[in-house]
């Protein structure tokens, strides 16, 4: 049976196509993003579309396994797969910069932009096929690595113009300190951890009483559910785990300080404390970040510290970073998608109109030759001017309304 023409349009679900004028706006866009993180010393780098799946699939990505597309590659006869987050990639280029024993101890700044693949969708209106953005600091755990790093985000959704934005902030090894003075399995610190992010405190409770656990234990992870707000809310943090090992009030005192820090950078940006935001908790190390938008539910950028995550390509590093989907960025912001007037040019082979053109082109002037021969307007034509002959040669001339 014949396909019907209206067949031939339709995409797979999940995955869209960018028309104009908006894809030239998401490209001005993607230019602005990358100047940025030029200017602040991170360096491009363009990962792989398609990797073998054993290289693909390694430290960070084992959780992105149901993410990802996996094909036979017919040169080598081996499985491969398509990307679906770009982090992964970068620490592998990380690693191979740095295969010099002299540039061991080398910070890296990376940044990247390219389009993923997912095999399934994160939510109902997730795209398959965003397009990634981000930045990563390899070779340095402190402090300061932390606060660029969140301050680049922050300055990465204002080039967006996205300026009425929230910051949550929490550290996976606040959670990870409790679990250790635990004999629950993985089974259990999985099903806990999924009750603190969803914030469902009676199913919490309830879970928690049929645990082996004393009490108190079981009193201080419940208060991790209850434990945010701005950052004076980490002076009560210190108080329930008073009792608690040095490295947890050293998470803490991590925390405040970065959080302090962004704050001093960015006063016009509400920072949110959150003890139980642990995204990402199967592989970050440290402090995790989210970004928000007033009145939408799904973080718009996101990232973490994901210390070691070299390791598996042989140069273990502290790495921290963020991404966000470049589309939705735009599809969220105020960034105008009309396209640029033109300068319309009548279908001429005049060598100064030729002349006249390149050298309007060269300043960065769009310039459309009409090839319709007058029968299409100059505003059809995305036109507010066009080129007319005069005694003294081919000038510029706004169109009348």
């Amino acid at each position: 049976m014949k396909k019907s023409s209206d067949s031939l349009w339709l995409l797979p679900d999940g995955v869209q196509e960018t028309l104009p004028p908006d894809a030239q706006a998401v490209e001005l866009l993607r230019r602005k993003i990358l100047q940025t993180y030029h200017l602040w010393g991170y360096d491009l780098v363009m990962p792989a579309m398609i990797e073998y799946m054993d290289s693909l699939l390694t430290g960070t990505a084992h959780s992105l396994d149901i993410k990802t597309f996996a094909l036979v590659d017919q040169l080598s006869g081996k499985q491969m797969g398509v990307r679906s987050d770009m982090t992964p990639q970068v620490a592998r280029i990380d690693a191979h910069l740095l295969s010099d024993d002299k540039q061991k101890n080398r910070i890296s700044r990376l940044c990247y932009c390219g389009h993923l693949l997912h095999a399934q969708a994160e939510g109902i209106t997730s795209s398959r096929t965003p397009l990634q953005i981000g930045a990563e600091i390899f070779g340095i755990d402190t402090i300061a690595a932390d606060v660029e790093i969140i301050s680049l985000m922050i300055e990465t959704l204002h080039t967006a113009a996205l300026d009425t934005i929230t910051i949550d902030i929490g550290h996976v090894g606040i959670f990870r300190n409790l679990m250790r003075n635990t004999s629950l399995d993985t089974e259990q610190e999985n099903y806990l951890f999924d009750m603190l992010q969803r914030k469902s405190i009676p199913e919490l409770q309830q879970y928690l009483q049929q645990l082996p656990l004393d009490e108190h234990l079981g009193d201080q992870i419940h208060q991790l559910a209850l434990l945010n707000g701005d950052v004076s809310m980490l002076e009560d943090a210190r108080k329930v785990y008073a009792d608690c090992a040095d490295d947890l009030h050293q998470s803490i005192d991590h925390m405040q300080a970065v959080v302090e820090a962004v704050q001093t950078e960015f006063p016009n940006t509400l920072i949110h404390c959150d003890l139980s935001e642990l995204r990402g908790y199967s592989y970050h190390t440290g402090l995790v970040y989210a970004a928000f938008l007033p009145g939408q539910g799904k973080e718009i950028a996101r990232g973490g510290r994901y210390d070691d995550v070299g390791s598996v390509f042989g140069n273990a590093r502290p790495a921290t970073g963020f991404s966000a989907d470049l589309i939705s960025l735009y599809q969220l912001s105020n960034v105008s998608s009309k396209p640029e007037p033109g300068i319309l040019a009548p279908a001429n082979d005049d060598p100064e109109l030729v002349k006249t053109i390149q050298a309007l082109r060269q300043d960065n002037q769009r310039v459309i030759i009409d090839l319709s021969s007058g029968n299409t307007s100059p505003e059809d034509q995305y036109c507010d001017r066009r080129l007319v002959r005069q005694t003294s040669g081919w000038v510029v001339e706004q169109v009348s309304s």
